[in-house]
């Protein structure tokens, strides 16, 4: 018979939480730093600059693999890491682009393997690195001390396919990224109404119409 919890084992429990400033948590806390992340946004909503600021400021507290399925590096990823100033984190952010879900795997079980890991998105990392639901789980059991990214394409202001739906379930952290700002939407979440500012320019654009 498996193993139930009492209430005070529960609430024994320790967590090690992200200790950032107040620009990160006071809109997202202080998640464990092994909290799963499901991050959604539609298109040109300035989804790929938050996680990649995300990705930057996690640097701080382990190295970081961006695996980039759907961009790969192209112009638009060789810009936002410049005007991001990724080569601050340089020795700590690595960039992956072909690696199939085994060949992840593998890279994990290595010694001194990234901290934190970016799928970037679900869905082409489903449709040509043999990703699924029950394999991205997988990976969280699988490494349970390593924090999980997963970003995903939306429709009709939903995450892309049922996978990926059932994938946001799941997750610790929710967040969906609208106008240039970026909301969490729960499990653990900062003041009320508090959200990240992706981009300013953009953010006073969008509220002037333009």
């Amino acid at each position: 018979m498996k193993r139930a919890y009492s209430p005070k084992e529960i609430a024994a429990k320790k967590w090690v939480t992200l200790p950032w400033g107040e620009k990160w948590s006071k809109p997202f806390g202080f998640p464990a730093v092994n909290a799963s992340w499901f991050i959604s946004g539609a298109s040109a909503q300035g989804k790929s600059s938050f996680v990649m600021q995300l990705g930057k400021e996690l640097c701080k507290y382990g190295t970081v693999l961006y695996m980039s399925y759907e961009e790969r590096v192209n112009q638009s990823f060789q810009r936002r890491m410049g005007y991001l100033q990724m080569n601050e984190v340089q020795g700590k952010f690595r960039v992956a682009t072909e690696d199939t879900y085994e060949e992840l795997v593998a890279r994990l079980r290595k010694p001194k393997s990234p901290k934190f890991v970016i799928v970037d998105s679900f869905q082409v990392a489903k449709d040509g690195a043999g990703f699924s639901y029950e394999k991205a789980v997988e990976l969280m059991r699988r490494f349970p001390k390593k924090c999980f990214i997963y970003v995903s394409q939306e429709k009709k202001s939903a995450p892309l396919g049922s996978d990926a739906l059932r994938l946001r379930y799941i997750s610790d952290m929710k967040v969906r990224v609208m106008g240039y700002k970026a909301y969490c939407l729960g499990r653990s979440i900062g003041e009320a109404g508090s959200y990240y500012v992706v981009w300013k320019d953009g953010l006073i654009q969008t509220s002037n119409g333009l």
